[in-house]
């Protein structure tokens, strides 16, 4: 998977920059622009909740607040997908990096380009007559609903010219701006709808035939298409594209209006609970730029560290921590894999126990709140549901709930696996130490004492030092499961606490920088949001073809015991989470899981929990488990001897896996507890 550490050279590269034809004035103001877009509209996300939160404590209500709110979330989603594609950093598979030969390595990258250039010119302009018919005489307040939505438009067709401007040589430009032409004309029932009226063939008629054609054509070639489109996904074009473009092909073929995919679309990306992503992500992102991770080492190691498999615990509680706020395992590894590798080699244990688990270890935090993995399950499932007409009776809450057993399970099963490597790479390092030269001895005798004995005193100063990082969680969780602060709001306050923390408090962030801790989150939140922008899209077209009755119809056909269906699910879903990431996979088979999981009766927290597990375990799974490669190359080792460090791991994820699915109690029970105590 590529694009999941996008934002690093962020200030380097920016949308103007992807337009060379303006002069040098225009893209500087334009990138100015952007930033300014970027930045304020995410810090709006904050600061409108905590505002409003304050203020209704003194019954002061800021009218259409929450209106202006979840459009600038709008707004700021599209313009973060403009940083995603400069920085390159979309959400990908990219199976063509496997692929010996160079060239035809390079050709398959510039037909992926310009498929994605292709589609992203007709989705911009797809959208246009939904902004100017559907979204007409709507406003908030005073302000036309059109000029929010209008960043759809711009961020389909920015991301177009992005994507061809980054094309290395003139010539394949010049292909990309012909690729633009051609989308321009693929589009002409939504130009002509644009232009004439609602009724697109109340165009001259000379244009009729071009449109019939166009119709007709994705209704005879939509297999082929389709096929040819996740072809290129698992090749390595961005994932959103794939998605956007199956699910145009999909309704087209069906005879529906350009901008029917537009529709739940827009309506996806005006919800207020997908507002907590990116919010949650930027917390991630302040606490691994500060120096929390180090207060919060000294003190889980002041208090557990002497104890046997202490080392492994506080391992795995830090990364646990860390990765349910950032959303992405990775980013733990990159901000605390140095740290904890080097406690570990401090404490005398070896590479195969050290890495090994630190690779294993960020994972667990996706079954925690705030996991970005489990907000998004729930509002893709009740997305789903309600295309169906399925009443959702379960809210984010329970979802946090049934993942939170499990989440115990797979943390205790992960500290058990590494306590015993660890003691048996401890002994090991013993008996090599005693076999070495004088000198050796020496060296090795040195590397394998134990970290000096923490006094009371010392460990409590090591606490106090890291008790406001320690109570960001358990204040959040206080919050959220008392119904105090809506999911929202508890993301909402999370930014404004560890910007107070992290910058006014303890001083580790300079105000200064504060823009760059925004240049790294808001590619990795542009890449997943617009993702899920075009996976409602999507589910709209799967549900209006009927694809999820045909499919459930011949699977409840052809297995009737939901024991069978479970095991058929968790294998196909491990097979796919050893090619595709956790994101993808959510966006792109929930809409085909749901509805079976439905007829199957199984409740929708377990399967959604089932599901996360799974994918949870395909951080770990070859070819591409992310975090294996992420590892590979931050200590500098072999891919294959990450993998080999990483199985006792991934071996102990499949035992909780089957453990959880054919036990339906650890995800079902507190889900079941807070619905009857009215939460």
């Amino acid at each position: 998977m590529k694009g999941r550490e996008a934002g690093n050279s962020m200030a380097n590269h920016l949308p103007g920059a992807a337009i060379p034809w303006l002069g040098k004035a225009a893209r500087k103001g334009l990138n100015v622009l952007c930033k300014a877009v970027c930045y304020g509209s995410l810090a709006l996300l904050a600061l409108i909740p905590v505002s409003e939160l304050i203020l209704s404590q003194f019954n002061v209500f800021v009218p259409h607040s929450r209106a202006f709110l979840i459009h600038f979330f709008l707004v700021m989603v599209f313009f973060a997908a403009m940083f995603a594609t400069v920085s390159k950093g979309h959400v990908a598979i990219g199976l063509a990096q496997y692929v010996k030969s160079e060239r035809i390595r390079r050709a398959i990258e510039l037909v992926g380009v310009l498929l994605v250039v292709f589609l992203l010119t007709i989705l911009g302009w797809n959208t246009l007559p939904y902004i100017s018919i559907g979204l007409q005489g709507r406003t908030i307040g005073p302000v036309p609903t059109w000029i929010f939505a209008a960043a759809m438009p711009l961020g389909y067709f920015a991301m177009a010219m992005g994507f061809a401007h980054g094309l290395r040589s003139r010539g394949k430009r010049i292909a990309g701006l012909a690729v633009i032409l051609l989308g321009t004309a693929a589009a002409l029932p939504a130009i002509a709808k644009l232009i004439w009226g609602a009724n697109p063939f109340d165009a001259p008629e000379v244009l009729w035939p071009w449109m019939d054609f166009l119709y007709d054509t994705a209704a005879s070639m939509q297999v082929p298409a389709i096929l040819l489109l996740v072809a290129a996904a698992l090749a390595g074009m961005p994932i959103f594209a794939a998605i956007g473009g199956i699910a145009t092909i999909m309704l087209m073929a069906l005879g529906q209006e350009p901008e029917a995919f537009h529709i739940p679309v827009f309506d996806a990306l005006t919800s207020q609970d997908l507002i907590a992503i990116p919010l949650f992500t930027l917390t991630g992102f302040f606490l691994s730029e500060s120096k929390a991770g180090e207060r919060l080492v000294r003190t889980f190691q002041a208090f557990f560290g002497r104890l046997p498999g202490g080392i492994v615990v506080v391992a795995v509680l830090i990364s646990a921590f860390f990765s349910s706020f950032t959303g992405a395992s990775g980013v733990t590894i990159l901000a605390l894999g140095g740290i904890l590798y080097a406690v570990f080699q401090k404490n005398g244990y070896r590479d195969r126990a050290a890495m090994g688990l630190v690779t294993a270890a960020g994972g667990t935090g996706v079954m925690f709140p705030p996991s970005l993995a489990i907000i998004l399950v729930f509002s893709s499932s009740s997305m789903i549901l309600h295309f169906m007409n399925v009443p959702a009776e379960h809210t984010v809450i329970h979802y946090f709930a049934g993942a939170f057993i499990p989440g115990l399970i797979l943390l205790v099963a992960t500290i058990a696996v590494g306590a015993l490597l660890a003691s048996k790479s401890k002994a090991a390092e013993r008996t090599s130490a005693s076999q070495t030269t004088a000198a050796s001895q020496t060296t090795a005798a040195s590397q394998t004492t134990s970290s000096p004995k923490v006094g009371p005193r010392e460990a409590f100063a090591a606490l106090r030092a890291s008790l406001l990082e320690i109570l960001l969680p358990l204040l959040l969780v206080a919050g959220f499961f008392t119904g105090r602060l809506t999911l929202l709001q508890a993301s909402a306050v999370s930014v404004v606490y560890v910007v107070i923390v992290e910058v006014f408090i303890k001083r580790d962030i300079p105000l200064r920088e504060l823009h760059k801790i925004f240049a790294k989150a808001i590619p990795v939140v542009g890449s997943v949001l617009v993702i899920l922008a075009m996976a409602s899209g999507l589910s709209y077209a799967f549900v209006f073809s009927g694809v999820p009755e045909a499919f459930t119809t011949w699977m409840t056909g052809a297995i009737r015991e939901p024991v069978v269906f479970l095991l058929l699910l968790n294998g196909a879903l491990l097979l796919v989470g050893s090619v595709v990431d956790m994101f993808s996979a959510i966006f792109v088979l929930l809409p085909l899981v749901v509805p079976l999981g439905y007829e199957y009766g199984i409740h929708p927290v377990h399967l959604g929990v089932i599901f996360i597990l799974n994918l949870e375990a395909g951080f770990l799974t070859p070819p591409v488990g992310i975090n294996l490669f992420l590892a590979s190359s931050r200590f500098g080792l072999p891919f294959m001897r990450i993998c080999s460090y990483a199985i006792p791991f991934f071996l102990v994820r499949l035992l909780v896996l089957l453990l959880v699915s054919y036990i339906p109690w650890f995800s079902t029970w507190l889900p079941e507890l807070l619905r009857g105590m009215g939460l």
